[in-house]
C-alpha cells in the first residue's frame, strides 16, 4: 500500500519549482556582491484557476546563530513566473527560501470584479472575504482597525456599491499579504545559500610583479623594502591588488637555472613555485627577501597606498622541503623509490613534488595545507592566487575553503585552474572566488563573443567569477608574440573591459615582452621564473599610459563594474567585436552606456557596419545617440540602426566609446 501523505502535504496546492539563484539545485553556494540586488526568481503555479502568491524569505546566516528571516513579496509575472529582490548588507553567508500559497485573498477579489462589471450580486464573496480580513485581524494590533473595520462594510445587507468599492480597495492588498492567512502553503523544501563577497572581488584590476626584480639597480636580488619602493607606482597606475609569486625559500635539489635548464649556475636563482629548503617551507620567507617582521611591513604600506596585497599559494614541494622528510606518506612513491615529480608534457618540472590527496594521511595532510592560509591570514593576508587547485582534491578544497571563510569572510580565493570547463566551474562551486579562464585562448571575434555569452549566462554567472588575463609569467601567447603593439593594446582592452575584475604579469605586459623561449612555445626567452630581471619602466614604448587610463576610466562608469547588462552588437566584418555595458535605473532606462569595438587584425585596418542604437535599449530608434572616444577624445553622433566604424592598429585599435542618448539619464 502507499503511504498515507500528512495533512498538510495533501492540501498544499502550489507547486515550486525552477528555483534561481541555485547552483546545482541549491547544493553550493550562488556568488553575489555586498549591496547588489539579488535576484530572485521561481516559477510558482497551483490547480486551477485560482489566484496564487509567493513571499521570499531571506537571511544572514552567519554569527552564532542566523538572523530573523525577512520577507517580501513576490511580482507576478507572465507563465507563472514570480521574483523579487533582497540585497545583502553584509559579507558572509546568506540563504533564502519560497513560500508559494493559493490566494485566496485575491481570487475573492477578481471574482468580485468581475461580477460588479457583469452586474452580478456578489454578496457570498464579500462575506467569504470579511472572513478571510478578521482573520487577517487576529494576527496584528497594528491593522487590526483597518481589516475590521473593512470585514464589517462586507458584511452589510444595505449598501453593495460601498461594499464593492471597499473589496477592491488596493489599500488592503499590501497589508493583507502580510498579516493574512496563507493556509496549506508550499515552501520549498530546502533553503538556497549565497556567499556575499566585498566589492574588490567583483571589480578590481590585479598588478603581478616578482619580489625578487624590485631592486632599482637590478643587480641584486630584491627584498620587501624594494617592493614597498614600487607599490606608489601601481597604485598611480590605478591597479587594486597587487600579487605576488611565492615568497618562500627555494630548493636547491634539482633547481631550475636560467631558462628552464637543468644546469644552473650557482648564482641562478631557481623557480619561486619550487617551494621548500633546509631554510623552511610555506610558512616561512625567503631570507634574501626579508623577514616576516619586513613582510608585515609591506602588507600595511601596501594597505597606505590604497592596494591589497595577494599571495600565490602553491601546494607543492621542493626535493628538500621539509616536508618531504617529516612526512614522506604525502607523496607519490613510485616502485623504485623515488617520489614522483610534476610533468606536464612537454613540460617537466624535476624541482617540484605534488602532494598525494590519497595519502593514508590525508587528514594531517589536510590540516596542514590549511594552517599555511591561517598562518598568512594571521600576517595580514586577505587575497590569495591559488596555483592549480584543479590537481588538488575537490573534498579538500570544499572543507578548506570553509574554514578560511569562517575565520574571516572576507578572504578572497582566485583559482589559477587552466583545464577542462567542468572543473574549473567546480572549483567556482566549491567556493573560490574567482577563477582563471579561456580569454587568453579566445583569439577571434566569433570565439571570445560565445566565451563572454557562457560566461555571464544563468547557468554560469552564478557558480563561477571570471578573471581575465591577457598574460601570466607560465604564458605568452602566440598573438602577443607574433601581433606587437596593437596585439597588446587590444588584448588589455578586451581583458580590461569584457571582466570586470582581470589581471597582468605586470612588467612583461606594459613593456610588450613578446619573445619565446622557441618557436611554438608559450614560455617568455630569459623568463622570470628562472632568473632576476631588470624592467626599464619609463622605456618610450611602455603601455603604462594604457595602464592609467583604462584603469581611471573603469573607475569612472559604473557600467564596467560588472558583467551583468554584457551585450554583443553584429557587425558586418568578423575581424571586429563590438559589444556594450550599461546600468540601468528602475524603470530599465540607460543611465551609464559604454561601447568597445575592437579589431582582432593586429596588422590591418578593419572597417565595418556595428548595429547598435537607441532600440538597443528598447528606446524609439531615431533619437540620436552621441559617442565620445575616452581614449582619444574624438565625438561621433549616430542617428542610424547601422553605423560605419574603421580601425587602424597603426593608430589604436580599440574604441572605448561613452555614449549618451538623448532624452535618457545618460544624455544629460
Amino acid at each position: 500500500m502507499s503511504r498515507i501523505p500528512d495533512s498538510q502535504s495533501a492540501r498544499s496546492r502550489t507547486v515550486i519549482e525552477r528555483v534561481s539563484p541555485a547552483v546545482d539545485a541549491g547544493r553550493f553556494e550562488a556568488k553575489a556582491i555586498v549591496g547588489d540586488r539579488v535576484r530572485v526568481e521561481a516559477y510558482v503555479f497551483g490547480d486551477g484557476h485560482d489566484k496564487i502568491a509567493a513571499a521570499l524569505h531571506y537571511r544572514y546566516r552567519g554569527g552564532k546563530r542566523p538572523a530573523a528571516w525577512k520577507e517580501t513579496v513576490m511580482q507576478p509575472h507572465a507563465n507563472d513566473r514570480f521574483t523579487a529582490e533582497f540585497i545583502p548588507d553584509r559579507v558572509g553567508p546568506w540563504e533564502f527560501r519560497i513560500e508559494g500559497w493559493v490566494d485566496h485573498f485575491e481570487t475573492l477579489r477578481y471574482s468580485i470584479r468581475k461580477k460588479s462589471d457583469a452586474g452580478v450580486e456578489s454578496h457570498l464573496d464579500q462575506l467569504e472575504l470579511a472572513t478571510l480580513l478578521r482573520r487577517a485581524a487576529e494576527n496584528t494590533d497594528d491593522g487590526a482597525e483597518l481589516f475590521t473595520r473593512s470585514a464589517e462594510i462586507l458584511e452589510q445587507k444595505t449598501d453593495t456599491t460601498e461594499a464593492v468599492k471597499r473589496a477592491l480597495d488596493d489599500g488592503l492588498v499590501d497589508p493583507f499579504h502580510r498579516y493574512g492567512p496563507r493556509d496549506h502553503a508550499t515552501v520549498t523544501d530546502r533553503t538556497y545559500p549565497v556567499w556575499v563577497d566585498r566589492e574588490i572581488a567583483r571589480f578590481a584590476a590585479w598588478y603581478e610583479l616578482f619580489p625578487r626584480s624590485t631592486a632599482p639597480d637590478g643587480k641584486r636580488h630584491g627584498t620587501f623594502a624594494d617592493v614597498e619602493g614600487r607599490l606608489a607606482y601601481v597604485a598611480d597606475l590605478g591597479f587594486d591588488i597587487v600579487y605576488l609569486p611565492p615568497i618562500h625559500p627555494i630548493g636547491r635539489v634539482n633547481r631550475k637555472g636560467r631558462n628552464n635548464t637543468l644546469d644552473p649556475k650557482p648564482e641562478d636563482t631557481g623557480s619561486p613555485w619550487a617551494i621548500g629548503s633546509d631554510e623552511g617551507g610555506h610558512t616561512s620567507v625567503h631570507p634574501q627577501l626579508g623577514t616576516l617582521d619586513d613582510f608585515d611591513h609591506l602588507v600595511k604600506a601596501t594597505h597606505d597606498h590604497g592596494l591589497e596585497i595577494a599571495l600565490d599559494i602553491a601546494f607543492q614541494c621542493a626535493p628538500d622541503h621539509p616536508w618531504v622528510s617529516e612526512h614522506p606518506d604525502w607523496f607519490h612513491i613510485r616502485p623504485d623509490g623515488s617520489i614522483q615529480y610534476a610533468e606536464n608534457p612537454p613540460k617537466k618540472y624535476q624541482d617540484i613534488y605534488p602532494l598525494n590527496f590519497e595519502s593514508e594521511d590525508w587528514w594531517g595532510l589536510w590540516q596542514a595545507l590549511r594552517d599555511v592560509f591561517f598562518f598568512w591570514m594571521d600576517h595580514g593576508v586577505r587575497i590569495f592566487r591559488v596555483d592549480n587547485p584543479h590537481t588538488k582534491a575537490f573534498p579538500f578544497w570544499e572543507w578548506c575553503i570553509a574554514e578560511l571563510k569562517s575565520r574571516d569572510p572576507n578572504v578572497i580565493l582566485l583559482s589559477e585552474a587552466f583545464t577542462r570547463p567542468n572543473v574549473m566551474y567546480r572549483l567556482g562551486k566549491l567556493g573560490f572566488t574567482l577563477g582563471y579562464t579561456y580569454f587568453t585562448w579566445r583569439n577571434t571575434a566569433a570565439e571570445m563573443r560565445s566565451y563572454v555569452e557562457e560566461l555571464v549566462s544563468d547557468s554560469v554567472r552564478w557558480a563561477f567569477r571570471p578573471s581575465f588575463w591577457p598574460n601570466t609569467p607560465d604564458i605568452l601567447h602566440a598573438d602577443l608574440q607574433v601581433g606587437g603593439r596593437p596585439a597588446f593594446i587590444a588584448r588589455y582592452v578586451l581583458a580590461s573591459t569584457l571582466s570586470a575584475n582581470y589581471g597582468i604579469y605586470g612588467p612583461a605586459f606594459e613593456l610588450q615582452e613578446h619573445v619565446p623561449r622557441e618557436p611554438g612555445s608559450e614560455e617568455y626567452l630569459h623568463s622570470e621564473k628562472y632568473q632576476i630581471r631588470k624592467w626599464e619602466f619609463d622605456a618610450p614604448h611602455s603601455l603604462a599610459w594604457l595602464l592609467r587610463r583604462m584603469n581611471a576610466i573603469r573607475r569612472e562608469h559604473p557600467a564596467l563594474m560588472s558583467n551583468e547588462n554584457t551585450h554583443f552588437h553584429d557587425v558586418d566584418n568578423p575581424q571586429l567585436l563590438c559589444y556594450s555595458k550599461s546600468t540601468l535605473d528602475a524603470e530599465g532606462s540607460p543611465e551609464d552606456v559604454m561601447l568597445m569595438v575592437v579589431n582582432f587584425d593586429p596588422h590591418h585596418t578593419q572597417s565595418g557596419w556595428v548595429e547598435f542604437s537607441a532600440a538597443s535599449f528598447g528606446l524609439p530608434a531615431e533619437q540620436p545617440i552621441f559617442l565620445t572616444d575616452l581614449l582619444t577624445g574624438e565625438r561621433y553622433t549616430w542617428r542610424e540602426a547601422w553605423n560605419f566604424v574603421m580601425l587602424d592598429p597603426g593608430t589604436l585599435p580599440v574604441h572605448i566609446l561613452s555614449v549618451e542618448i538623448s532624452g535618457t539619464k545618460s544624455g544629460t
